[in-house]
């Protein structure tokens, strides 16, 4: 008997995409996304629309007719800005030639593995991640490895020497995110210190995600890999506009590395999306230059719907959880409830809450889930009164 022409076409097409998982959180998503009066906190976004100045800039560079093909780099105003907005969020001065903008924050991690990846080459990554990373290593022929973080009394803690042991012959980058997805976790300095020494030793890159950088509590920022690398060495930040000034659908990103890798990065975004519409780079603009008010509206939000969760968490006592340092996202676990998959299900259905199951973000947290709290405070305190009757 001969295979099917479904069959057929599935076993042409590449092992590394055929192996793709589906998402875990998008896999809820489509499960409940028609549930009328769901109260939806899976996704990594607030509920607020691009404010309107940024909407207004973007509207009237294409009301000029700026709809033509652009610069691959980013057009230099855009570039220009965000180096004044980089340098005036950390302890360190970027050159804008060292700035490259991408078709959002996924495609700067997309095209730094497909700059650096060979078949077979190692990528360490702290776990639980955002899953997308894996997946963009995955798609190159790369070999994910994988270092718990652990939670406890101080919450999530990442133990730099597994790291740096996970790392072997075959290892091309460390990858690290800080401020986490979906954990909270944040890396000291120290900690960003003794990762980037053994990098240097043993000519590792480091590709650090840094799209929560300005989400934090008790400080203006993160520390940063900015504020300590050299500009030419072997490391890469990768950031997005889509957070902090709620631009999540427009598919805006940027990457900080050498300007000796410039030519390279713009011939990645030539051949993967041709550059960034230029009218929405204009938009852009005015985020990183009027935005800051906007910004710190932002972070106050989050800081009351990070309290919110925490309040409402401890009248629990079967949920396990700790506030997060930096990002907008309550991970927490549920005693008794062991398969988190299952239990993201389950509250679809009795709570009409959505949540995101840890299983979606890799191994280390197969029983915990992800709470997005950056939405209105009347959403949120809805959903959290649901889960609390839910999990009592």
């Amino acid at each position: 008997m001969t295979d099917s022409p479904k069959t057929a076409l599935i076993d042409a097409i590449r092992p590394e995409i055929k192996a793709l998982p589906e998402s875990g959180i998008v896999e809820v998503v489509n499960y409940a996304r028609l549930k009328k009066d769901l109260v939806p906190l899976w996704v990594g976004e607030g509920d607020k629309p691009t404010p309107a100045f940024i909407a207004d800039a973007a509207m009237a560079a294409l009301k000029r007719g700026e709809t033509f093909y652009t610069y691959q780099r980013g057009i230099p105003p855009l570039r220009q800005a965000l180096a004044d907005y980089l340098s005036r969020s950390y302890a360190a001065k970027i050159d804008p030639e060292r700035v490259f903008v991408t078709v959002g924050g996924m495609s700067a991690i997309k095209e730094t593995m497909q700059m650096l990846l060979n078949p077979g080459d190692e990528i360490v990554v702290p776990s639980p991640c955002w899953p997308n990373v894996a997946a963009a290593a995955e798609i190159m022929g790369g070999v994910v490895r994988p270092v718990m973080l652990t939670f406890g009394n101080r919450g999530w803690t990442l133990d730099i020497e597994k790291v740096m042991a996970a790392c072997g012959p075959k290892t091309k980058i460390i990858f690290v995110n800080s401020p986490g997805n979906p954990t909270g976790y944040m890396m000291s300095r120290a900690e960003q210190k003794a990762l980037l020494e053994f990098a240097r030793k043993r000519g590792l890159w480091i590709v650090a995600d840094e799209v929560y950088g300005r989400l934090v509590y008790d400080r203006k920022a993160a520390p940063s890999f900015l504020e300590i690398a050299d500009p030419d060495e072997r490391v890469v930040v990768v950031n997005t506009f889509s957070k902090n000034w709620a631009m999540t659908g427009w598919r805006m990103g940027w990457v900080v590395a050498s300007k000796q890798l410039g030519q390279v990065y713009e011939n990645l975004v030539q051949y993967n999306t041709s550059g960034v519409p230029t009218f929405l780079q204009h938009g852009a603009v005015a985020a990183l230059n009027d935005g800051d008010a906007f910004l710190a509206e932002q972070v106050a939000r989050c800081a009351k719907g990070r309290d919110m969760v925490t309040e409402t968490f401890s009248r629990l006592p079967r949920v396990r959880y700790a506030p997060p340092d930096g990002a907008f996202y309550a991970f927490f676990s549920v005693d008794g409830e062991d398969d988190a998959r299952a239990l993201a299900f389950k509250l679809v259905d009795r709570a009409n809450v959505g949540l995101a199951p840890g299983t979606a973000f890799g191994p280390g947290a197969p029983n915990f889930m992800r709470l997005c709290f950056a939405c209105s405070l009347d959403r949120l305190g809805e959903g959290l009164a649901r889960l609390e009757k839910a999990l009592k």
